[in-house]
């Protein structure tokens, strides 16, 4: 979820219902350093609490370092290790789910972190690194003697990233035979998904990740359903360009970008998957590949709300309905 849940995107999720949440994962390397653009990865608001920091690395010292310049820092609820980020570049520096290839070096690092601060220390895992090495079940029992609060599963392996399907068998073993609180991850997209695998696991926690990036309304969604046992209907068009437009006002008035035509270039991927299933799709992902500034969001909002014939013409008629929760 790296460039995606930024403080004012966590915000905004808190509002529509979310529990507890992580910050973007941050090297420890960087945060020894103390370089700047790496510590503001570890910003949080006192309203996003129970909130917990990510760190990824592979040098027992230096994470264990990192989680105590966190917590002087911070003094967040918890500390998260990642050891599940399936991409090249965290890969390749011996990060993520690399470790899941070197358990040695997996249980150095959890012990280390979880010696050095003192709050809780979570982990998140992937269930293996190939079909072929399929270890989470072998983690978990190897973290539970490191001091390691929850571990947290995404039922893919490394070599899958986010294709195909997640194996919620193997969450299921782990939730069956851990001593430890297991969090399973994995296709939750709805209230639907979330009841289900609560009912048919010993899961204690679930945590919902990408369907979040373009619905952040699965919280408030899944919340209701598990209240009601009804699926509340999607939500409007309206709504949704009012959350696009707070997102982007929210994140200009932080002041962390270096020019507005920044913060508007960072925003493009998010206003896209915002925008997901609302008539006129394409001509929106066009306009948003090329946005520049906060007012020419406004405008493309107001033209749009307004049925304006270059969002609302001929050919569009495939993306006249929005689409449901997990699409």
């Amino acid at each position: 979820m790296a460039g995606v849940t930024d403080a004012v995107f966590r915000r905004l999720c808190k509002e529509l219902g979310a529990d507890v949440m992580v910050t973007e994962f941050v090297s420890s390397e960087g945060i020894i350093r103390r370089d700047d653009r790496t510590r503001h990865y570890t910003d949080f608001e006192e309203t996003q609490r129970p909130v917990g920091v990510q760190l990824f690395g592979a040098h027992p010292e230096n994470m264990a370092e990192a989680a105590r310049k966190v917590m002087d820092w911070k003094a967040p609820d918890f500390i998260d290790l990642n050891f599940g980020c399936p991409v090249n570049k965290v890969v390749a520096k011996n990060g993520g789910s690399s470790l899941l290839k070197d358990c040695p070096l997996l249980t150095a690092v959890a012990t280390a972190v979880a010696k050095a601060v003192p709050i809780p220390v979570t982990a998140k895992i992937r269930i293996g690194w190939d079909a072929e090495t399929i270890n989470a079940p072998h983690v978990c029992r190897l973290l539970e003697d490191c001091g390691i609060a929850a571990v947290t599963i995404h039922g893919r392996t490394r070599a899958q990233g986010y294709t195909g399907q997640a194996n919620w068998d193997v969450i299921a073993e782990c939730a069956e035979s851990s001593r430890l609180p297991i969090i399973g991850n994995g296709d939750l997209a709805s209230g639907r998904d979330i009841e289900h695998r609560r009912n048919t696991t010993k899961v204690r926690g679930l945590m919902i990740g990408r369907a979040a990036m373009g619905y952040p309304w699965v919280f408030r969604e899944a919340r209701h359903y598990l209240e009601t046992g009804t699926q509340p209907d999607p939500v409007g068009a309206e709504e949704r360009w009012a959350f696009m437009l707070r997102h982007a006002r929210l994140a200009l008035a932080t002041g962390r970008f270096d020019s507005e035509r920044f913060l508007m270039q960072s925003l493009r991927s998010r206003l896209m998957a915002y925008s997901k299933g609302l008539p006129g799709g394409r001509v929106l992902r066009q306009r948003f590949c090329h946005i520049q500034s906060l007012t020419e969001l406004e405008d493309i909002a107001a033209a749009w709300l307004a049925k304006d014939a270059q969002f609302h013409g001929a050919g569009e008629a495939e993306e006249d309905v929005l689409l449901e929760v997990g699409s």
